[in-house]
């Protein structure tokens, strides 16, 4: 009986989420393996698209003739049974279809591109010819061409005078150089060394030099260049004279910046030894352990996680760790790398797509045994994990908010089970829900509650702004900040400040008749950017120029309100003129390498001050930074979001931990209009326990999250009517299937109710128990997968970081 594989199609749809059969050609029978992407014809006429197999069999349930694979894009499967066993998990729980799931996985190099190209048949008369083919070879079918050529080009299809033909290109690039190898004995080339020795001594140097390499093994050629100090012209020359032969050398291309210094371990305190002691018991029994290390900034939670890793490694096994986002990886990686030298593999969207590539393949390869990387790494193709760990367990970067949205930290917890290995989850402000796992026992709780060198945390001092404004006119600034930064520029000492808002100001209004520039697409207003000289939407991209007139009533006085970290930097320099400030936000971080550039010239003390967003909050560590300044605490204490306390108590706290990390003492000042709220009172405190029960209080009084699970649905389409409706008939669907004890809030608007030109409805469950949900919401997605060829989308999050 002829071999069947079991292809899951990349097209992504309810009908196409069980895997199709396609017959196995004769010579690839017991060739193709589960794991691996082939090429099949899909559908109707002459579609081709990439799939997966992941099934072999040699019995149908279909009865006509099964069409064959038509390639194999891969020489060993590119997902393991782990990863494939993944994918399913991931579909289940995150309402995504299996194909997304594995597309995620993958490197953006093992993604497949499609190429439409319409082709004329023989049926096309000269002068049709002429007009869509001047080439006579078929052409490319892009959304570039105008709407005429493609009219034309339909109008022929209908006739039967062209056809499409599909064809999928691989992006799976190896980068490669010229390799070098001898071609004779070396005997022989002795032999020749002698004859050319006085007339052309370059070339008996290589003759030399080749002996010494090992038959049929390549050498880099650039390496051959400098070992036998010889140029590329004299090997050119001796493989014309067939004494060595030329061929590609595949190479990996090197994500790390620049080399690190190897270090030692260090001696670990009584509170870090427990930690490694307990975390280490679970490495050496195999045992699905869950653990979170609750440690105060400055603490030593990093050299934990580096000597649990060290014995995971003793093992033969592996280890993989999560780092929040792309401003905290080079710091954690060289650290890394610095004690585990070449088996650190390091991915985040911060690589180039070949340079994450190989990186991948060197992790599937088992040649890094150690993964560090952002909320993708998860996915990395390491077998035999020892050990996993998720660094700043708290941060909302490690939630995907598109499909599949699923949550890192879910995804360890898996891969920990299925490989039978510990999870550690560290902060210094654990998120309410692992905390109160910790609580119940589900989590081995291990604290680190002093700094590694028994310095006390740093003073946190809160500034009333009301009172401020009252004395002095209106400004970023607070008076005791301004002397806390000349005090530190008087003595050499560098500072921290944060302002989580980009841009220059936060929008522009008219004095005379309060318009708003607001963005055309997206519901929100333009922010100004005074580097570019344009108003920017941080929802859409959408850039236009700055106003000098108001575009509603035509008067001149049109002014800029609310402050960015552009404007912030220009009245710093105005205060400080001798200030060496950097800025560090998603505007001046966009090149390759932006975020490891500032950093370093920051760590050589190259600038005084360093200004930026939330990215600059945690995970640095420079022993010359006294102070930190935050210049607006409630940012995100004024959002419509169950978790804004939260996070402005945790953004509060990790920044406060950026003073004072080495001998000098550290200071911080946190400018507020709302200096009682619970949030910042025991961010100043520092106590993290303390809040921990007055949110959990809250938390309970709401029926929010972790009392509560959550799942949030939201239908979005250009028209806001066919958006509303959509929702209200989901309630209707929501209502009919789960019992009087699930909480249905909505459907209403989204808090931004229109982005991208489209309306957004959403409505929340929250529930303890629902049996008859997932079939419900199964139900949900089915009916709208009909509906989405007009348009309208209809998205379910389990769990959402946020309700907005």
């Amino acid at each position: 009986m002829a071999q069947i594989g079991q292809i899951l199609v990349d097209v992504p749809t309810m009908q196409t989420n069980d895997p199709y059969s396609y017959a196995i050609p004769s010579e690839l029978e017991h060739q193709v393996q589960v794991g691996m992407r082939v090429i099949v014809p899909f559908g109707r006429g002459h579609r081709v698209v990439s799939g997966v197999v992941v099934g072999l069999t040699d019995v149908t349930s279909f009865d006509g003739e099964l069409k064959p694979i038509q390639a194999v894009l891969d020489l060993a499967p590119v997902l393991n049974d782990e990863l494939r066993a993944l994918a399913d998990w991931l579909a289940d729980t995150t309402y995504a279809f299996r194909i997304t799931c594995i597309q995620t996985m993958l490197p953006n190099q093992l993604k497949t591109q499609t190429e439409r190209r319409v082709q004329p048949t023989q049926t096309l008369t000269p002068n049709e010819m002429a007009t869509y083919f001047p080439d006579g070879a078929p052409r490319e079918f892009t959304d570039k061409l105008d709407d005429a050529t493609v009219a034309g080009l339909l109008k022929l299809q209908r006739a039967g005078k062209v056809e499409m033909i599909y064809q999928v290109k691989d992006r799976s690039a190896v980068k490669t150089t010229t390799g070098i190898k001898p071609a004779l004995t070396a005997a022989k080339l002795q032999e020749i060394q002698g004859e050319v020795a006085k007339r052309a001594p370059k070339q008996a140097d290589l003759l030399a030099y080749l002996q010494t390499m090992a038959p049929d093994t390549l050498i880099a050629q650039s390496t051959v260049v400098k070992a036998a100090h010889v140029s590329p012209a004299v090997i050119t020359t001796a493989a014309d004279k067939g004494w060595l032969t030329k061929s590609p050398l595949e190479v990996y291309r090197d994500p790390f910046q620049q080399p690190v210094k190897p270090t030692l371990p260090l001696q670990l305190n009584a509170e870090q030894q427990t930690a490694v002691t307990a975390i280490s018991a679970a490495v050496d029994g195999h045992q699905t352990e869950n653990f979170l290390v609750e440690g105060v900034t400055g603490s030593g939670k990093t050299e934990v996680y580096l000597q649990s890793i060290a014995v995971a490694l003793q093992q033969g096994r592996t280890a993989l760790m999560l780092v929040p986002e792309i401003a905290l990886t080079p710091q954690m990686v060289n650290r890394v790398k610095a004690r585990f030298g070449q088996r650190v593999a390091v991915l985040h969207s911060g690589l180039s797509k070949g340079e994450q590539y190989d990186e991948w393949r060197r992790i599937d390869r088992g040649e890094a045994t150690v993964v560090v990387g952002a909320r993708s790494a998860v996915f990395a193709p390491v077998k035999n994990l020892g050990i996993i760990i998720m660094d700043e367990e708290h941060e909302t970067s490690y939630k995907q908010d598109e499909n599949p949205r699923y949550h890192a930290r879910d995804v360890a917890l898996w891969r920990g089970r299925y490989n039978d290995c510990p999870v550690v989850l560290g902060s210094a402000t654990p998120s309410l829900e692992t905390r109160a796992r910790a609580a119940k026992g589900l989590y081995t709780r291990l604290v680190l509650a002093k700094r590694v060198n028994d310095h006390p945390l740093p003073a946190v001092h809160i500034v009333d702004m009301r009172e401020e404004l009252k004395q002095h006119s209106e400004g970023d600034f607070s008076e005791p900040l301004l002397k806390a930064i000349q005090t530190r520029l008087d003595r050499k000492e560098q500072m921290v400040l944060m302002l989580n808002r980009r841009g220059y100001s936060s929008f522009v209004m008219c004095r005379d008749c309060g318009f708003v520039l607001k963005c055309p697409n997206c519901d929100i207003s333009l922010t100004l950017h005074m580097d570019t000289h344009t108003m920017k939407c941080h929802y859409c991209g959408h850039e236009e120029a700055i106003p000098h007139v108001c575009p509603n009533c035509h008067s001149r006085k049109i002014r800029y309100y609310g402050t960015g970290t552009q404007k912030v930097e220009e009245a710093l320099q105005k205060e400080f003129p001798t200030a060496r400030i950097l800025r560090m936000d998603v505007d001046s971080t966009r090149k390759k390498g932006a975020h490891e550039r500032i950093l370093k010239q920051f760590g050589q003390h190259q600038a005084d001050i360093l200004l930026g967003t939330q990215m600059i909050a945690k995970g640095l560590d420079f022993p010359n930074v006294t102070l930190v300044g935050v210049l607006n605490a409630d940012t995100a204490l004024g959002l419509p979001d169950f978790r804004a306390s939260e996070r402005t108590f945790q953004l509060l706290t990790q920044v406060s931990g950026r003073a004072g990390r080495a001998s000098k003492p550290g200071e911080v000042y946190i400018q507020t209009f709302n200096p009682d709220h619970y949030a910042i009172q025991l961010a100043q405190q520092q106590d993290y326990e303390r809040f921990f029960v007055t949110e959990m209080h809250m938390r309970h009084q709401g029926s929010y999250p972790p009392y509560y699970f959550a799942v949030q649905l939201t239908a979005s389409h250009e028209d806001e009517a066919t958006a509303a409706k959509a929702m209200y008939q989901i309630v209707a669907a929501l209502k009919q299937g789960l019992s009087d004890k699930a909480i249905i809030l909505g459907p209403t608007p989204k808090a931004i109710a229109r982005v991208k030109r489209k309306y957004y409805y959403q409505v929340v469950i929250k529930y303890k128990q629902e049996a008859k949900l997932k079939p419900v919401l199964e139900q949900i997605r089915q009916a709208a997968q009909i509906p989405a060829r007009h348009g309208l989308t209809v998205t379910i999050d389990s769990e959402p970081m946020n309700f907005m």
